[in-house]
């Protein structure tokens, strides 16, 4: 099976590209991926037409135009789209996603899956790959969360692990936050178990891209 990855940022991308091979095995044995990274999410454009510039690479935007080219293109068996809620209601935006899928015509079998609220859930869900990526994470500050809320999680992860915390990644302004995100994935990224990983959306990707795998609905 060949698999499409769709991924709202490029920390995403780092993340998957460590993650995929313990999810669906070594790349092309049996199975092969490609990811994309994006610039951002954007929105799903009215009438799931795309009058966006492709050039600045924001995902939703771009989605229909996307779902109707894999749907024609051989080889393609699926295609999963990795987004963050933000603070979306995580049903309701399941739902605009999955019916603007099923009206592109062609399209390809098409996975959603979706970080609560940020992908920054799914570092937070190892604590023991988190501690192993910075054994002096404030552990005050990681015992406040409650797994996959809506509480500004990756301003929590860096009140926990940065120096300064969010406030400083913030008032430094671009391009550190993206830098701080990017360092999370190739830090944690390794250190991380998918099997130990308490974050509820996080196993919807695990279980999803298995179910995939081997075929099932």
């Amino acid at each position: 099976m060949h698999i499409e990855i769709l991924v709202e940022d490029s920390s995403g991308e780092t993340l998957l590209r460590v993650l995929l091979p313990r999810l669906l095995g070594p790349q092309g044995e049996p199975h092969s991926w490609r990811l994309h990274a994006y610039k951002g999410i954007g929105r799903i454009p009215q009438g799931l037409v795309t009058k966006a510039d492709p050039a600045k690479r924001i995902l939703l935007d771009q989605l229909p135009k996307l779902l109707r080219g894999y749907g024609k293109t051989p080889g393609v068996d699926a295609v999963v789209v990795v987004l963050d809620t933000d603070k979306r209601d995580c049903a309701t935006f399941l739902g605009e996603l999955e019916l603007a899928a099923a009206a592109c015509s062609p399209a390809p079998n098409t996975l959603f899956r979706l970080a609560i609220e940020e992908i920054e859930a799914w570092y937070l869900g190892d604590r023991d790959a988190l501690l192993a990526a910075y054994p002096r994470a404030k552990l005050d500050v990681l015992g406040k969360y409650l797994q996959d809320s809506a509480c500004d999680t990756w301003e929590l992860l860096a009140d926990a692990v940065h120096s300064g915390g969010s406030a400083a990644i913030k008032k430094a302004g671009w391009p550190l936050p993206g830098q701080v995100k990017h360092e999370w994935a190739d830090r944690i990224g390794p250190f991380m178990d998918p099997e130990r990983n308490l974050s509820p959306s996080f196993g919807k990707l695990r279980d999803g891209l298995r179910r995939l795998a081997v075929g099932a609905p």
